[in-house]
């Protein structure tokens, strides 16, 4: 079970309560409610807070609407148990998903994964008046991750309110930095802050998120190639070694098992940043993770390489989903690097 499935299945779960006359005629039930990683000290996997805004409007305790919903919730499939903590919070223990299960599930959507609905589009910033450009950027990419994940656009005038341009100082920033660079430096921070060009922004090494995130994509293509010529291809299982000897695949697990709750929450939220920092997480776990992928020396390829590759594949492609989403070309990049 996905992050997005479980906020979806609580709001089931709300919903059903309610006709079920265990909640309170009254509540109003959420179109979407906020799963979250469950904080240090915390229990499980997921946390949400959803008996809170519950109960504030139907007039009982949180507690008592954790309770109904935990019942409902605990028996579904992927959920291991739901334990309530506090005054009410609902935290999710999820049942493990096999490694295979989740590149197998990365490779039915392609770069579609975490997409609720439809797909993305890449728009053109020719012509676009320096004040206006920042606008445009972070219109674009809302419009984009709003649409896939089946969001509302609300219009424009509603998020331009909240954009800050690009700082005078900064010049045709299109011109200086080019645009995927450019628009990457603008959609990096809050719509309400403004940019920050910084001097590395182009730099060639992984001092830059931005080259650490397009080279980590080039580097999933490269191990493809690489396994190719070694005689063996990406087959989605078990990574093989002992827990915390494969360097960085707990980290990339995580950040591809994430990747839905980051898309919808930034769709929600009409904060393409979010979905710039995952960028940033998932290529910073494939970059470490690489070097556990091909065989060494004389090793034979075996089917725990044939593994680790399907999952640096498939880190690799929800990075170009990602891109995609930001109105950028993942594939542009390859023959710079």
């Amino acid at each position: 079970m996905t992050p997005v499935d479980l906020s979806r299945s609580v709001v089931c779960a709300l919903r059903r309560a309610v006709e079920d006359g265990e909640l309170p005629a009254g509540v109003v039930v959420p179109e979407r409610v906020v799963v979250e990683r469950t904080r240090p000290g915390g229990v499980g996997d997921y946390a949400s807070p959803v008996a809170f805004g519950v109960a504030k409007g139907a007039g009982v305790a949180p507690r008592g609407v954790a309770e109904v919903l935990a019942l409902r919730l605990a028996g579904l499939p992927g959920i291991e148990r739901v334990e309530i903590t506090g005054a009410g919070f609902l935290n999710f223990v999820l049942a493990e998903s096999s490694v295979g299960e989740l590149v197998r599930g990365i490779r039915v959507g392609g770069e579609l994964y975490g997409f609720a609905s439809g797909g993305s589009e890449t728009p053109e910033f020719t012509d676009v008046p320096v004040g206006a450009l920042r606008e445009c950027v972070v219109h674009a990419a809302v419009r984009r991750i709003a649409s896939i994940q089946g969001v509302e656009w609300e219009g424009e005038r509603t998020v331009a309110d909240r954009v800050a341009p690009v700082a005078k100082r900064d010049g045709d920033v299109v011109a200086a930095y080019g645009s995927d660079a450019a628009a990457w430096a603008m959609l990096s921070v809050p719509g309400h802050e403004t940019p920050v060009f910084p001097s590395g922004l182009l730099v060639q090494d992984e001092s830059s998120e931005f080259f650490r995130v397009r080279y980590a994509h080039s580097r999933a293509r490269a191990l493809t190639r690489n396994a190719g010529q070694l005689g063996f291809h990406g087959d989605p299982g078990e990574l093989g070694g002992k827990p915390g000897e494969v360097h960085g695949a707990a980290a990339l697990l995580a950040a591809l098992r994430d990747h839905p709750l980051v898309l919808e929450a930034a769709a929600h939220h009409r904060a393409p940043e979010r979905l710039v920092r995952q960028l940033v997480v998932i290529a910073d776990a494939l970059l470490e993770f690489q070097y556990q992928v091909l065989p060494k020396g004389d090793e034979k390829p075996s089917a725990a390489h044939r593994a680790r590759l399907a999952l640096a594949e498939a880190a690799g492609t929800v990075l170009a989903g990602g891109l995609a989403l930001l109105g950028m070309d993942a594939d542009a990049f390859d023959h710079h690097l």
